[in-house]
């Protein structure tokens, strides 16, 4: 199926260029969301008397984009998830899940902007883009964590394996310590036995000296 494009499409060529396409991605994505019009002789007429007002606008919008990108690039959001020690997720992180915590930090973004090149399953520091025009996109970075104060800690540039690691380092030196402890007092009470013998005899000979 032949359509001439109102806008640039990634992967498939310019404002005005006339490309053929599977009909269903046509039918279910370019002709609704009005990226495109079916190459008839009349749409493309069209296209042409109007080619001037639409590149202006895409002009101006391309602007509003990159205007928004040169605060949006790079900023990081927080996305708090449940998760087992190992940092796999309990389900994934989705567009939705981006879009919601860069709204909330006063950046709006819509799921359908948010580009995942794969599934987020896991704990830790994730790039994603965001598609904010045909011609702009910036990334910003999702930290997926399970509280505040891990994020925190990722965000400092700790991974979970590491934060792991050094929980686990600390629990077995507590242990040590303990076990250093008791075998402190037992020590102790070693020292204490010769000395308590010798009490215990110096009392006898007194015993018997008085005796």
């Amino acid at each position: 199926m032949q359509v001439i494009l109102l806008e640039r499409v990634a992967k498939l060529g310019q404002m005005g260029d006339v490309v053929d396409v599977k009909s269903g991605y046509a039918r279910n994505f370019l002709l609704p969301q009005k990226k495109a019009l079916t190459a008839s002789k009349a749409n493309i007429e069209a296209f042409e008397s109007q080619k001037a007002q639409l590149e202006a606008h895409n002009l101006e919008t391309k602007k509003e984009a990159e205007a928004f990108a040169s605060r949006l690039d790079g900023q990081q959001f927080i996305i708090i998830r449940s998760a087992s020690d190992s940092g796999a997720l309990y389900g994934s992180v989705s567009p939705r899940d981006a879009s919601d915590a860069a709204t909330a930090e006063g950046f709006t973004i819509d799921r359908k902007q948010v580009v995942l090149t794969r599934p987020i399953k896991e704990l830790g520091l994730h790039v994603v883009s965001v598609v904010l025009h045909p011609e702009v996109t910036a990334e910003v970075e999702l930290n997926v964590a399970r509280s505040p104060e891990e994020a925190e800690l990722q965000a400092s540039g700790k991974s979970i394996q590491e934060l792991a690691a050094e929980e686990e380092a600390a629990a077995e030196y507590e242990i040590a310590e303990l076990f250093d402890d008791i075998g402190s007092a037992a020590s102790e009470d070693e020292d204490l036995e010769p000395v308590a013998e010798a009490v215990g005899a110096t009392e006898d000979d007194d015993e018997s000296t008085t005796s």
